[in-house]
């Protein structure tokens, strides 16, 4: 059977200038958008995206730095997944 992978995957940068952080989450989407390879569905807690473990693990990875990259001091990265092979 070949790997399923379903994913939300919520980021939460703190320590910004504002308590709006849309920029953040249109920022880190793009990383998504970028990849070209991953389904994915926007929520109002958190991003829906479904592929290969490995892939999902390497998209968080780099969404998860996009906050850092903006100047926020500290992220909160939550990923719930649902394997099934």
């Amino acid at each position: 059977m070949k790997e399923s992978v379903i994913a939300i995957i919520k980021i939460v940068p703190l320590g910004t200038a504002s308590p709006s952080l849309s920029r953040y989450v249109a920022a880190r989407l793009n990383v998504v958008k970028d990849a070209g390879d991953i389904s994915y569905q926007i929520t109002a807690m958190g991003t829906v995206i479904q592929r290969s473990l490995a892939r999902i693990l390497e998209l968080v990875r780099k969404m998860h730095e996009v906050p850092f990259n903006m100047g926020a001091l500290r992220v909160s990265t939550t990923v719930n997944t649902d394997d099934r092979r």
